[in-house]
């Protein structure tokens, strides 16, 4: 049993303690926008953030994460400066990289509003089909749109 807030809502999970944390979200939870990739944390698209860092969903068991928050691409609302910018700049090819890409881009955000090239670059997320000119556009639009630093954002947990 593990217990945690998962998008601003208290969840008490009764599965395997060992259980990945994506398939608790997925099959458990219905929020089957954190996406299954590879399995081995090298893909990035099970990205989420705990705590207000990014993770890899497909590499952190339920045990691990007793107490923690969530946020899934569910809990960003649609209206997050990075999913505003994802449009605007027309990232989206297959769309599956998409959410993983955009938690860990507004995780990235949190901690640094103005991430150097090397930061952005050190992203662990991959995406096949090759959007990175537009996923760094997005990222420039993404963080001249956040609310000053002293603000809070509209990232729930």
């Amino acid at each position: 049993m593990a217990r945690m807030t998962v998008n601003g809502e208290g969840l008490e999970y009764k599965l395997d303690p060992d259980m990945p944390l994506l398939w608790a979200l997925r099959d458990a939870s219905n929020l089957t926008g954190t996406k299954y990739g590879c399995d081995s944390g090298d893909c990035g698209a099970c990205t989420v953030i705990v705590d207000g860092r990014a993770a890899l969903s497909c590499s952190v068991t339920l045990r691990e994460l007793e107490g923690a928050t969530v946020t899934t691409i569910e809990g960003l609302g649609g209206k997050h400066p990075v999913q505003q910018a994802w449009l605007a700049e027309q990232v989206t090819m297959c769309g599956y990289c998409e959410p993983g890409f955009i938690m860990a881009i507004a995780a990235l955000l949190e901690v640094n509003p103005t991430p150097s090239e090397e930061q952005i670059a050190a992203l662990p997320n991959i995406c096949r089909c090759g959007a990175y000119p537009r996923i760094r556009k997005a990222i420039a639009r993404a963080a001249l749109a956040r609310p000053a630093q002293s603000a809070p954002t509209n990232l729930k947990g």
